[in-house]
């Protein structure tokens, strides 16, 4: 499997979006705060990128190489909504 980096990074994008307005949602309306938030935006991102990353195979060989490509790509995610996320927020206080 060649690992499309373009499709990725278009992907990725909407991807961080989603996950950030999701933590905004969950902090603002169900009350959470500290470190469970951050878990939180870091296991959405797992799931929501490990999701996309399936999605874009055209075949699923569940293989250590595609598991691994998944978890990085998910794990990207999360890492990087979470970064945005308190970048602004601490720029915004």
């Amino acid at each position: 499997m060649v690992l499309d980096l373009t499709g990725s990074l278009v992907a990725g994008i909407p991807l961080m979006l989603i996950v950030i307005g999701l933590v905004q949602y969950v902090k603002e309306k169900l009350g959470w705060v500290g470190i469970g938030v951050e878990i939180f935006a870091i296991l959405l991102g797992l799931a929501f990128g490990f999701g996309y990353h399936v999605y874009a195979a055209e075949v699923v060989i569940w293989t250590f190489n595609f598991i691994f490509e998944g978890a990085i790509f998910g794990l990207a995610v999360g890492l990087v909504a979470t970064g945005i996320y308190k970048a602004y927020h601490q720029t915004d206080s």
